[in-house]
Formats: structure tokens, C-alpha cells, sequence
């Protein structure tokens, strides 16, 4: 799907919920998919206002088998609050790990089994990124990285973002497991 909204200026923006299995999807392609490094953002699905609905399960493992993923393990509660484990991606945005905790809490989640509404998680997706456990719940417990966590829901609604995962880039919003490819046709468009 495709939305106009404001433009972007520089790299493309991946917007994501660590506890979507579409965007771990996307998460697992958006840095070889664009000539430029794109912004990784974590943003709350129910900042959105997004409910959580029916998983394509067949359509997510499908998916991870044609990227050659590990096979996909699925948590016992898809539908977990995932609040705690976003407040971390965003502590780890702030330090420079973004990329790397949010692809280790993804694997937890979606190769691993794991439920990302427990703290155990969360700290081993940290720690896989080498990210000390008592900084991340201490970061995780800042008032500046709740805010900026609803600050970054607040941007992505302005910026045109319905649905997650999405792909902002020169001013469109591209959204879903195919976001990728719409966007590359995009920037294939202006080469």
C-alpha cells in the first residue's frame, strides 16, 4: 500500500513494531534493500492506533524460507505488550544499537519462540547486542525515552504511516510486507 505524506528529507525511514511479524519480515531486508542506510524507528502499533488482527502465518513462513531465515518459531501470545520491549529499541536507537536490538528482539521473537512482553527477552536481545542489562532497564525507566517513544508514534502519524511495517522515502509512505519492493521501485524510478 501506498500513502502520501509529508516529505522525507535524507535516508528512508523503516518504521516497525518489534512485535509484528510483517516487520520483522522487512526488518530482515531494509538495510541491502536502499543505497543509503535507512533510519530504523520504533514505533508503538497502538500509538497508531493499530489493533493487533489475524497473522498470515503461512504468508510470514513462507516469506522466511525465500530469505532463507531460520524457520519461523511463533511465541505462544502473538498478541503481548510489547511496550517495554519498544521502550528498549528505543534506548538502543539512542545509543546506537537500534539495528542490532532490533533485529536480536525480531530473532527472539519470531526464530526463537520467545515472548517479547517478558523482561528475559528484552534483556537477552540486549545482551546479544552487548548492551549491559541494568543500563538497558535503566534506559528503558527514562521519562526522555517514554517521551520520545510517543514523540516518534506522534511523527509517524504525521508523516503519513497507517499501517506497520512502512517505508518513508522522498515523501511517500509505502507500508506492509511489501513496502520494500514498492520503495525500490521508487528509488529505481529517480535513478
Amino acid at each position: 500500500m501506498v500513502a502520501s505524506g509529508r516529505p522525507t528529507a535524507g535516508p528512508p525511514v523503516f518504521y516497525y513494531d518489534l512485535g509484528s511479524p510483517e516487520c520483522y519480515i522487512v526488518a530482515e531486508q531494509v538495510m541491502t534493500a536502499f543505497e543509503i542506510v535507512p533510519e530504523w524507528q520504533p514505533v508503538l502499533g497502538a500509538d497508531l492506533g493499530l489493533a493487533g488482527g489475524e497473522v498470515d502465518r503461512e504468508r510470514i513462513e513462507h516469506a522466511a524460507g525465500a530469505l532463507n531465515l531460520q524457520p519461523v518459531r511463533w511465541p505462544d501470545r502473538l498478541e503481548t505488550d510489547t511496550r517495554q520491549a519498544m521502550l528498549a529499541a528505543t534506548y538502543a536507537k539512542r545509543v546506537g544499537r537500534a539495528v542490532a536490538f532490533s533485529l536480536a528482539a525480531f530473532r527472539q521473537a519470531f526464530a526463537g519462540g520467545r515472548d517479547l512482553g517478558e523482561e528475559s527477552t528484552v534483556l537477552i536481545a540486549g545482551a546479544a547486542c552487548e548492551m549491559h542489562p541494568t543500563a538497558l532497564l535503566k534506559g528503558i525507566a527514562l521519562r526522555s525515552v517514554r517521551e520520545a517513544l510517543g514523540s516518534a508514534g506522534q511523527h509517524a502519524r504525521r508523516a503519513g504511516v497507517r499501517e506497520l511495517p512502512a517505508i518513508a522515502i522522498d515523501g511517500h509512505v509505502f507500508t506492509g510486507m511489501d513496502a520494500l519492493v514498492a520503495a525500490e521501485g521508487l528509488t529505481d524510478e529517480r535513478r
